[in-house]
């Protein structure tokens, strides 16, 4: 569980990051933003492959993996499109919603439906508190 928050707590750090540099943006041009994050971080990945890649072909690689890459470069782009229009245009603190949604597409649909990966009562619990708390997120943000 420790490696679960350390991994978790950087990706945390990031979309914090991501998150300050949407939400202090205007909104004018979404796709303006995006190319210019994405320009950067593209370079950032590209650093990572020299370091990381361990004498390995990158090429190979990715010609092995084109599916998934396919994939996840059309979910960059979705998430991306997704959070800019909800920072931009509600706020950071509405981030409450993405998450607890991330739980039920990721967790759910991907982790368990299309990977079989396990699922108890505990999770359920955890589910249902999520979707609670979107619940009195929507309440008090009504109240405010």
């Amino acid at each position: 569980m420790l490696k679960a928050l350390l991994f978790a707590g950087i990706g945390a750090i990031g979309n914090a990051l991501f998150a300050y540099g949407q939400r202090g943006a205007s909104a004018a041009n979404p796709f303006a933003f995006m190319f210019g994050a994405c320009a950067i971080c593209t370079v950032l990945f590209g650093v990572g492959v020299l370091v990381y890649s361990g004498g390995g072909t990158t090429s190979g690689y990715l010609l092995a993996n084109a599916r998934n890459v396919l994939i996840s470069g059309v979910g960059f782009f979705v998430t991306f499109l997704g959070f800019f229009l909800l920072y931009s245009r509600l706020g950071a603190s509405y981030y409450i919603v993405y998450a607890v949604l991330a739980i039920i597409t990721t967790s759910i649909g991907v982790g368990v439906l299309v990977f079989k990966e396990p699922f108890n009562g505990y999770h359920v619990s955890a589910l249902l508190l999520a979707i609670v708390s979107i619940v009195l997120y929507g309440i008090g943000h009504s109240k405010a």
